[in-house]
């Protein structure tokens, strides 16, 4: 009874969980709470402190990003560069094996000193040890496996310097969410770049990013309505068969 009581206890607590969610659409991330902000808060230092060079406040001709020759590319922690996700790949992979291999070994006894003649005469009829052992093996093997896949993706999303490396290179993080009635779109684009891959318009190509890690999906209705149930779930972990 006392184990009756306790899961009819976690099967009302876990209904209530998911009737309160029936009618609210899913929420978005906080943005207060975002590794990018925090980055924005605190860009560090200036490049001309950083690098040790004279500030160029008073030439006419400067190069700073609010310039004329300014570059307004991305140089610093907390700036905001636009990758480009461009994925239209296709694999296929084929592979083919075939094995075969035959072997026979015989032995037999027809002269010593006489004694196998002697011994076939005690010998059921047909018997000898002319071809005392006979043996044979034959082994076959094939296998066949094939490989095909095929992805097409396309986005553009803004991501936040979090972090400039020793070498000079930037650490950046790109969150971006759009949620549509009761379904949220999400996408997190990590990785490392240098800032000489990164062009004038401040954009830069996801397959110039090192240690990228793209990540495209959402969450709401239709991807709980994809999902298993939870009770489903428990059975297929719980299981042996």
């Amino acid at each position: 009874m006392r184990v009756a009581l306790l899961a009819t206890v976690a099967l009302s607590l876990t209904a209530c969980g998911q009737a309160a969610r029936i009618d609210a659409p899913p929420q978005l991330s906080p943005v207060a709470e975002s590794t990018e902000l925090v980055a924005m808060q605190n860009p560090g230092l200036p490049l001309n402190l950083q690098t040790g060079l004279p500030a160029e406040s008073a030439s006419l001709w400067s190069s700073g990003r609010g310039s004329l020759l300014g570059t307004g590319r991305a140089e610093t922690r907390g700036d905001i560069v636009t990758v480009v996700i461009e994925i239209d790949d296709k694999a296929e992979f084929s592979n083919s094996t075939n094995r075969s291999r035959s072997a026979g070994e015989s032995l037999g006894v027809s002269d010593f000193f006489g004694i196998p003649q002697r011994i076939d005469r005690r010998l059921p009829e047909g018997s000898s040890l002319g071809n005392a052992v006979g043996v044979n093996s034959n082994s076959d093997y094939s296998g066949d496996g094939k490989t095909s896949r095929k992805e097409r993706l396309t986005l553009r999303v803004a991501a936040t310097v979090t972090e400039v490396l020793p070498n000079g290179s930037f650490a950046i993080e790109g969150r971006q969410e759009l949620r549509l009635n009761y379904e949220i779109r999400e996408l997190l684009v990590t990785g490392i770049v240098r800032p000489e891959d990164i062009s004038r318009r401040n954009e830069v190509p996801y397959d110039r990013i090192a240690a990228a890690r793209i990540s495209y999906g959402g969450r709401g209705q239709i991807d709980r309505a994809q999902q298993p149930r939870f009770g489903q779930r428990v059975v297929d972990a719980v299981l042996p068969f």
